[in-house]
């Protein structure tokens, strides 16, 4: 089990994304679209201002039952080993444990 307080931190990381999202959004276009380099760097400087935490690029996806960020799978949302737990239990349909 991950710290409970990393758990917090990753759940107010995406808070601040979410609520952020549509402004860095509509930044990005406005850098894309603008024409002198004077703009840009303003644009840029608006950018920089918002919250570190508030890029999506700092989130980190983790186990949804045990909270470890590492060796987790995108299609089931959780790590190796709760994944291999379940599956010999039979409470992912469709999975099934491989032996030859």
């Amino acid at each position: 089990m991950a710290k409970k307080s990393l758990i917090q931190r990753e759940k107010k990381r995406q808070k601040l994304e979410q609520k952020y999202h549509l402004i860095r959004q509509s930044l990005k276009k406005a850098l894309s679209k603008a024409q002198s380099l004077s703009e840009k760097w303003e644009i840029h400087g608006k950018l920089e201002s918002l919250p570190r935490n508030s890029a999506p690029t700092r989130l980190h996806r983790r186990c949804f039952s045990t909270g470890r960020p590492r060796a987790t799978y995108r299609d089931f949302g959780l790590s190796g080993h709760i994944l291999r737990e379940m599956v010999q239990e039979g409470l992912l349909p469709g999975a099934t444990r491989s032996s030859w």
